[in-house]
């Protein structure tokens, strides 16, 4: 269940994320930053529904969750194409993602 909690939280950011980068780099109407907001606001709910005992653990996991994302994104929103060396830095950060998430803890 993490790992679709994490994937809704980095579509929710990088949708987000890109809405300022149309507005601001591709020239899109301000009306983009709305969305935008609304989608930031959801990624910040979802990261918090984690199921983990530290905010920082959560963050951290999500971080090569984010990274994968961003590839997919890169290949389905813009075309391009993530190369062998894009694939391999996801599966190494996906790999940590799930060390950190699911490692046993000491209490």
């Amino acid at each position: 269940m993490a790992y679709l909690i994490y994937a809704a939280a980095a579509l929710a950011e990088i949708a987000g994320c890109f809405s300022f980068w149309a507005w601001w780099r591709l020239g899109r109407s301000v009306l983009w930053l709305a969305p935008g907001l609304l989608s930031l606001i959801a990624f910040a709910w979802l990261l918090a529904l984690v199921p983990t005992d530290a905010a920082g653990r959560a963050y951290a996991a999500y971080g090569g969750i984010y990274i994968a994302a961003s590839l997919l994104w890169l290949w389905l929103a813009e075309g391009v194409r993530p190369d062998r060396w894009d694939v391999i830095g996801a599966i190494v950060c996906m790999a940590g993602a799930s060390i950190i998430l699911f490692s046993p803890r000491g209490t």
